[in-house]
């Protein structure tokens, strides 16, 4: 993939009294000082700092953040409501604490794991993994534990813990996110090419590009599964480590890449599909640089292994077995190897054959309908020959295809940034898609939060 340029000012040439004014200014400084530091060695150069990249925000980022901001506290009062009309008892007279919704699911194994560890003695959980009892705990990476356990010694409330993670985690995704969006705008003019570089161009491409940032965040923050990102799950934390890498990966920023990639890793398994995606577009920079320094970063972008192999030599050391955390997801999530076709088959048949019951057959029907979004998203990918972003989705497709039947490919579409951004640049040339997708599809993301918080999620 071609990274492009960011877009070029451009200036009229001065003329007349101006330009001899603007010669004028600058004769004092024609002839130029010595430079006090000629001859002096470079000193060693700084690693970049992640919070460069995210750095002077502007009014764009400020109005991406006030809906990020504006989302979250719909989430909060829905979880409000839905401890009132959705209570645990239905003849209940005094409803739970609008906290204790988000307290369910997948969170009590990052709970268990920070308050715990994954190991532990006398816990009632049998004898080890396998055994009668146990929770496959092994089976979650440690990035978001670890990180819950030491928001918690501020926090000593578990839940606001883990909330409050998401929280702060999630306004990086959703800045990180903008900032891709725009990157892939630059260098491209909604103009005709007669108005190219003329004011009216120059602020069309400006409106186009604020306006392909606020609608790749709004896709995000409205897409059926959006409760997760508040939730004290890995999702808002991921993507706080994954869209940065990858920012940073197309700014050819190869050490800070490796790094945030490689924390995305301790999160989530999909830190590698990120690794994947960056090492093939260092590849593809490396060659068309046609020089043999442009190839000194590429151990830069094997670092996401490492934090893999500790895992799993942990888990080793523990259990003998170097792939537990895979055999952990295989007892208590089925992620056996089978083949896509027979996943397919397998969920096809949940969902619609009356196997079981309707809020089981509704979310399998929601894994098929994600997987033919993932699909048509590799192929508009692989025809528009973006191929570092086709490897991270086509591995994320293979990953969640391949099991006894589809499982969390909604909650995986969260990851899927390039879904986003192009949606946002298409809904830029066609306006009618922001409004269908708003009318359309926001609904659904209600229903899931309603699922989710009420109990009943099944996804």
């Amino acid at each position: 993939m071609t990274v492009a340029p960011p877009p070029r000012r451009t200036a009229q040439q001065p003329s007349g009294q101006a330009a001899r004014a603007g010669h004028a200014a600058q004769a004092p400084s024609a002839a130029p000082k010595p430079d006090a530091g000629a001859g002096r060695r470079p000193g060693p150069l700084r690693p970049p700092s992640p919070l460069r990249l995210l750095s002077r925000i502007g009014g764009a980022d400020r109005d991406v953040l006030w809906l990020y901001l504006l989302t979250r506290v719909g989430l909060w009062i829905t979880s409000y409501a839905v401890a009132w009309v959705f209570p645990p008892d239905g003849e209940a007279k005094d409803a739970p604490s609008a906290l204790s919704r988000w307290a369910q699911w997948d969170w009590t194994h990052f709970l268990h794991i920070a308050q715990s560890g994954y190991f532990p003695e006398g816990a009632g959980l049998g004898t080890g993994p396998g055994s009668e009892g146990w929770d496959n705990r092994e089976a979650f990476f440690p990035g978001f534990p670890l990180i819950l356990r030491a928001v918690h010694v501020v926090v000593p409330n578990w839940t606001l813990a883990g909330l409050l993670i998401s929280f702060v985690a999630g306004a990086v995704a959703v800045l990180a996110l903008a900032r891709i969006a725009r990157l892939g705008l630059a260098g491209e003019s909604t103009a005709p090419k007669s108005e190219r570089g003329s004011g009216s161009a120059a602020r069309t491409g400006e409106s186009s590009a604020s306006g392909v940032e606020q609608r790749s965040v709004l896709f995000l923050l409205l897409s059926p599964c959006a409760v997760f990102l508040a939730a004290g799950y890995t999702e808002a934390l991921f993507l706080a480590f994954a869209l940065p890498a990858w920012l940073a990966a197309r700014k050819h920023q190869w050490m800070l890449a490796g790094i945030l990639t490689a924390l995305a890793t301790t999160v989530r398994i999909s830190g590698l599909f990120v690794a994947a995606a960056i090492g093939v577009h260092f590849l593809i920079t490396a060659w068309q640089a046609r020089s043999a320094s442009a190839w000194r970063p590429l151990p830069w972008t094997l670092l996401p292994a490492v934090p893999a192999l500790l895992y799993s030599g942990f888990l080793y050391v523990q259990t003998g077995d170097w792939m537990a955390w895979k055999h952990a997801q295989e007892r208590g999530w089925y992620r056996e190897f089978h083949a896509p076709w027979e996943s397919w088959s397998t969920t096809w048949h949940a969902a619609f054959d009356s196997t079981f019951s309707t809020g089981y057959a509704f979310m399998w029907q929601a894994e098929l309908a994600a997987m033919v979004v993932g699909l048509v998203l590799l192929g508009v990918l692989v025809k528009l020959r973006r191929w570092p972003e086709a490897i991270y989705i086509g591995l994320s497709l293979w990953a969640l295809g391949t099991s006894y039947w589809l499982t969390s490919v909604p909650r995986a579409t969260l990851l899927w940034w390039p879904l986003w951004t192009l949606l946002a640049a298409w809904s830029v040339r066609r306006p009618r898609v922001k409004v269908a997708y708003v009318v359309v599809v926001a609904p659904l993301m209600v229903v899931f939060a309603v699922s989710y918080l009420s109990g009943r999620w099944t996804g």
